[in-house]
């Protein structure tokens, strides 16, 4: 039995009290109407009109199914319409994945987006290595993870890649940061270099004799191979690898001039002591994008993983991280509000 239609035939006769007339309403023929109200009746053991007049009248029990109804079909409206907006992927929660050096400032623009985006849709963040993420992207433990690349995993989807451009982060009292060099931050005569060249960037052949203070391999084989290979082809052999999990450790080792290290600015900028250099030509690019499940697929992954896109290359790509809200940002470079003394 449908029992929402039924309800609904029945709200119109009881608002009308005729049957033809709540026919006419209802656009369909008398008969059929009034079969609907009888097994209404049969369904829910009682009269609902007293026929016995010329005009027909609610019973007690008429009376009471009218509040009734009303809140069985708004309650039922409001069911399907939360079905419909978790089914697009617009109510419910998003178990994503996220590697340990996404830069606060990223993971607060990507919270803010999909809250504006989706206000019904909370973002369950956890922070795992892209290994651990591919692990429970398997075992349907995530629904999306933040994932570099390269990476060729069966069974899943992938959204926009954003190549994130790499530099090396320096010690400031490396010889590499010398006055010859000058910082972004440190507006200074443009030193001369080859035709097309960025100001001060410096060639990955530069470092050599430089040990190198990466992530562990674990957390990414693909990307953590590729590095390598690019720096042996661009005339960078590390004396040494140092392995770094955790971004204040990472940068902690580059002040203690136990190696150098490629990041975005972003991150290098959390230490007022260490310098971020742009290397020529980009030979470090950083891919990463949102994976998901391509099997019983989240429904809110596909626009996450545009939305995340976005975020990461507004703020992966930029040269400096957006100001705190209500600060405005000065038109000309400024230097560093710490002074220090090797």
């Amino acid at each position: 039995m449908d029992l929402s239609r039924h309800l609904r035939h029945f709200l119109v006769v009881a608002e009308e009290l005729h049957f033809g007339h709540a026919a006419e309403v209802l656009g369909i023929a008398q008969p059929p109407l009034s079969q609907s109200i009888q097994r209404l009746e049969r369904e829910l053991g009682a009269e609902l009109f007293d026929r016995s007049r010329r005009q027909i009248e609610l019973t007690a029990a008429g009376r009471l199914l009218v509040g009734e109804a009303g809140r069985f079909l708004a309650g039922e409206e409001r069911l399907r319409t939360m079905m419909r907006q978790a089914g697009e992927g617009e109510l419910g929660t998003l178990r994503v994945g996220v590697p340990p050096e996404i830069p606060a400032v990223t993971l607060q623009a990507l919270l803010r987006r999909v809250t504006e985006d989706t206000p019904g849709l909370h973002l369950e963040l956890h922070e795992l290595t892209v290994p651990e993420q591919l692990r429970r992207l398997a075992s349907a433990q995530l629904d999306a993870g933040l994932v570099h690349h390269p990476v060729d995993t069966p069974g899943l989807l992938y959204g926009p890649v954003v190549r994130i451009p790499l530099g090396v982060v320096l010690p400031r009292i490396s010889p590499l940061a010398s006055p010859s060099a000058p910082a972004r931050s440190e507006p200074q005569p443009e030193p001369q270099r080859r035709s097309g060249a960025r100001p001060w960037e410096i060639e990955l052949a530069d470092l050599a004799g430089h040990d190198l203070v990466v992530f562990p391999r674990e957390t990414s084989p693909a990307w953590y191979d590729h590095l390598l290979d690019v720096c042996r082809t661009k005339g960078f052999s590390p004396v040494r690898l140092r392995h770094a999990r955790n971004p204040e450790f990472l940068l902690g080792l580059v002040l203690a001039g136990h190696g150098v290290a490629f990041e975005q600015e972003a991150m290098a900028r959390r230490e007022p002591r260490v310098i971020w250099r742009p290397l020529a030509g980009d030979p470090l690019q950083r891919g990463i994008c949102v994976a998901w499940p391509e099997r019983s697929a989240h429904p809110a992954a596909t626009r996450f993983a545009v939305l995340a896109a976005e975020i990461l290359a507004q703020h992966g790509t930029a040269g400096t991280p957006p100001p705190a809200l209500g600060v405005t940002p000065s038109p000309e470079p400024r230097p560093w509000s710490v002074v220090f003394t090797p």
